[in-house]
């Protein structure tokens, strides 16, 4: 049996939030450049960009500032994703934006994400975009928060400035489903607790940033109990080789395969056992989320694109009525009534809004009940019918199947990003 490569790696996905100039670009520069993940080519650049925009210091923003736009208003616009790593632990950043314009990017960036770094001006404290933030972050199941307060040099690394910031977050947060929260003071510009310890404020007595994403257990997060398999692709090679080949590819959802399962495929409710589970490097003995595989089965079953395998005794929902939690896109208005299509796990199918249900509130949390015109960046609970059932679960079950996308069915535009409740 080839090794799992699964097994060997240990891979962090976490996305950065913040308002306009909390400085999340230069916390990921900073960790980028502290942790030697940067090149010296890549350094020299940064250091001429700086030179000639007349920085006077070394601009770590500028290593994910990466369109024109951006480095020109020295502001994040599209997501940047960047990887790095340590001895301990792999990681894929998401650098989102902090305009209000670009929710949707946000949460494009932490639609994956296992962790988010909320940044929090010491200056400002707790401000509206770190509430829409850190609710986003709660809206799409992220069980870890780690609060920088950051720019704790310009507020003289005051822990009485620190403690307000961290008492005004944690009632805020009371409201909000988040399993782990961790607060760091930082100066992400002169790198305090980014990396190393800070000596300039000894009074923080907790872990860097760095040891915080290193270390963080995120083993129980992923759901190892609901096998669900959505069929991307079926592989028919018909060559001399492999001419009665037939195989299921796709990416596992959640629970655990392994030959001589029994599955049951979906929507047609037939029956069959697992014969192989292949890879490019050869066949394994059990497979698992997030690995890409190709199942083949024991038997000659109908299965296509958008199908989905499962174990018999522990089945999906079913059904064409679902409840959604949206988040909206586009300045195009949600309409009652509105028909769009809808993309779920490797699925698509057309649907109809049946109901407005409400609107909430970012900063309180609160129900809007009388105002039904949803907009650019809101989030909104509603009620969909789809032209065929769905296999899906809850999202708070399980984040990969029970996301889904609405799309305009005449711009093929992404209108909208979708929990099912």
């Amino acid at each position: 049996m080839n090794q799992n490569p699964y097994q060997e790696m240990d891979l962090l996905r976490f996305t950065t939030a913040g308002s306009v100039d909390d400085g999340k670009s230069t916390l990921i520069g900073r960790l980028l450049y502290d942790s030697k993940s940067i090149f010296e080519d890549q350094l020299e650049a940064i250091e001429r960009s700086s030179e000639q925009r007349g920085d006077g210091y070394v601009n770590l923003a500028l290593l994910t500032d990466g369109l024109r736009a951006e480095r020109e208003q020295g502001i994040t616009i599209d997501v940047a994703y960047r990887y790095f790593a340590t001895p301990q632990r792999k990681f894929i950043i998401a650098d989102t934006p902090g305009h209000i314009q670009y929710t949707r990017n946000m949460v494009t960036g932490a639609s994956t994400a296992q962790l988010a770094i909320i940044l929090i001006d010491a200056r400002k404290g707790v401000i509206e975009q770190t509430r829409r933030h850190s609710f986003i972050a709660s809206l799409l199941r992220i069980q870890h928060l780690a609060i920088c307060v950051n720019k704790m040099d310009l507020v003289e690394y005051s822990e009485t400035r620190y403690r307000e910031i961290v008492e005004e977050f944690s009632t805020f947060a009371s409201r909000l489903e988040i399993a782990d929260i961790t607060f760091i003071p930082i100066s992400a510009l002169h790198g305090d607790n980014v990396v190393d310890r800070s000596t300039k404020m000894p009074w923080y007595q907790g872990p860097p940033l760095l040891h915080t994403l290193e270390t963080i257990y995120i083993g129980s997060d992923t759901n190892h109990v609901d096998a669900r398999f959505p069929v991307q692709w079926v592989v028919r090679p018909q060559t001399n080789d492999h001419h009665d080949f037939r195989g299921f590819a796709g990416r596992i959802a959640a629970g655990v395969f392994k030959p001589g399962d029994d599955i049951v495929a979906l929507p047609s409710g037939f029956t069959s056992r697992i014969k192989a589970i292949e890879t490019f490097d050869g066949p394994l003995e059990e497979a698992f989320h997030p690995m890409s595989v190709t199942i083949t089965l024991e038997d000659e079953i109908d299965v296509s694109r958008g199908d989905a395998l499962a174990k018999p005794n522990n089945l999906p929902s079913f059904s064409q009525d679902l409840d959604l939690m949206i988040c909206w896109f586009t300045d195009k208005p949600l309409r009652s009534g509105g028909k769009y299509v809808l993309r779920h796990t490797t699925r698509e199918v057309r649907c109809l809004v049946k109901e407005i249900r409400y609107k909430v509130n970012i900063n309180t949390l609160h129900k809007i009940e009388e105002d039904f015109t949803i907009g650019m960046n809101d989030v909104a609970r509603i009620s969909i019918r789809t032209t065929q059932p769905l296999f899906y679960d809850p999202y708070k079950r399980n984040r990969s199947t029970g996301s889904v996308i609405l799309i305009d069915e005449f711009t093929n535009n992404t209108v909208a990003a979708g929990m099912i409740l």
